[in-house]
């Protein structure tokens, strides 16, 4: 999920380049691997794809509230970033002779409901979003890609793959929250409801798509697996909000 492919199941929101890592989290799957044309695998390009163009558009949006050039110039790298791999996807989509509007379509409501839900209001909302957004979506695609053949592991690791972004949040976010407990105190409240948001919208696209819910059990192991997943994921969260001061 990148940014703001930022959900679980998108991109991005990125969904996008991997704003900070996963740290923490292993990658080693307790299934596998899934073979590459298991119908899931092209929902999981999908997902991703939508959470790419979404972050996108957003990311492009969101420069607006940088009060620096350089900020604005950063922010637009990102962007350009997440064109990047959504491009990728749309090829691997057509590999697989998937029209990438048509394999998205099923994904655009929750994605959608997600942004809307965590529309950042300023600037450092928006910073923390990325970082933390990209971050939970990494983790949990990452963990799925351990499961997967070498070529579609290969592509979801590409569109995830780490960028130069992160050194440049963590420090305007570093910056504002050692000089204001208030906006510390703000920024924490915020990533934890992004976490929350991005669960839920996982668990209700899961729901509604058997296919992705399939090979997300076969990545999992079971149930269990899956609630095991989320554990980690959480306690990456955690670590990740450290990194920003929060």
């Amino acid at each position: 999920m990148g940014e703001h492919s930022g959900t679980v199941v998108g991109g991005a929101d990125g969904v996008g380049g991997l704003g900070s890592g996963t740290p923490g989290l292993s990658t080693e799957s307790t299934g596998g691997p899934i073979a590459a044309d298991h119908p899931g695998v092209t929902d999981l390009f999908a997902v991703l794809a939508y959470g790419e163009i979404s972050a996108f558009y957003r990311l492009a949006e969101e420069a607006k509230l940088s009060p620096t050039l350089r900020g604005r110039v950063a922010v637009a790298k990102m962007a350009a970033s997440e064109m990047r791999h959504f491009q990728t996807l749309e090829a691997a989509l057509a590999d697989r002779g998937a029209d990438v509007f048509d394999a998205m379509a099923p994904f655009v409501r929750a994605l959608d409901a997600y942004h809307d839900s965590t529309d950042p209001s300023t600037w450092l909302e928006s910073m923390v979003k990325f970082y933390v957004g990209d971050g939970i979506a990494a983790d949990f695609y990452t963990e799925i890609a351990g499961a997967l053949t070498p070529e579609v592991a290969a592509v979801v690791r590409d569109v995830l793959a780490e960028t130069s972004h992160s050194e440049f949040v963590v420090e305007e976010v570093r910056r504002a929250v050692e000089t204001s407990r208030a906006e510390r105190d703000r920024l924490t409240l915020w990533g934890r409801r992004l976490l929350g948001e991005a669960i839920t919208q996982a668990q209700y696209v899961m729901a509604q798509r058997d296919e992705l819910t399939d090979l997300v059990l076969g990545s999992a192991g079971d149930l269990n697996g899956i609630a095991t997943l989320f554990e980690r994921m959480q306690d990456s969260h955690a670590k990740r909000m450290a990194v920003l001061g929060l």
